[in-house]
């Protein structure tokens, strides 16, 4: 038994939610005043990760975060900012290992499997074409409609540092 607890809580200390901003820190933040999503990529073979409804919630997630830092929405024509984002998942096994056997003497391996849901959200000034700002948000789950359920909390959690502070 207390194998198991001890699996289970190893097993959920793997399924957490990670968040790598990049950006370029020659670049003034500032300037950037209006935004447009050009381009929304889903690649996961799961269908519930894979439709438009998910495309919609991913747009109007980026929106409201976006809009509640100040950047206004251009639906057509020119913007400061162009939005780019891909989100795909994907089967992964962790593998733990345990002691066991008489007085610990042995090892047992359990596999635990789990989906990784990776969004990765791209802003891209159009003047000069060039990426300014990254973030990549990788969410392990048990199955892809868990990770589906976590969409809006990814968005979120990609922009709660934008705009990235400057460095002195």
């Amino acid at each position: 038994m207390k194998l198991f607890v001890l699996a289970l809580l190893a097993a959920s200390g793997a399924f957490a939610q990670k968040v790598e901003i990049e950006f370029d820190q020659s670049i003034d933040f500032s300037k950037f005043k209006t935004f447009a999503i050009r381009d929304g990529r889903l690649s996961s073979r799961n269908p519930s990760l894979n439709s438009d409804l998910v495309r919609k919630r991913i747009d109007a997630d980026i929106r409201k975060f976006l809009e509640a830092r100040g950047l206004e929405f251009t639906p057509a024509g020119r913007s400061d900012l162009n939005i780019r984002y891909t989100l795909g998942a994907a089967a992964r096994v962790q593998r733990e290992v345990y002691p066991a056997g008489w007085r610990g003497w042995g090892t047992r391996v359990v596999r635990v499997p789990y989906t990784e849901g990776t969004l990765v959200i791209d802003l891209r000034d159009p003047g000069t074409r060039s990426l300014v700002w990254r973030a990549i948000t990788r969410a392990d789950k048990s199955n892809a409609a868990q990770i589906e359920a976590r969409l809006d909390d990814m968005v979120k959690k990609s922009f709660e540092k934008y705009p990235p502070k400057p460095k002195p």
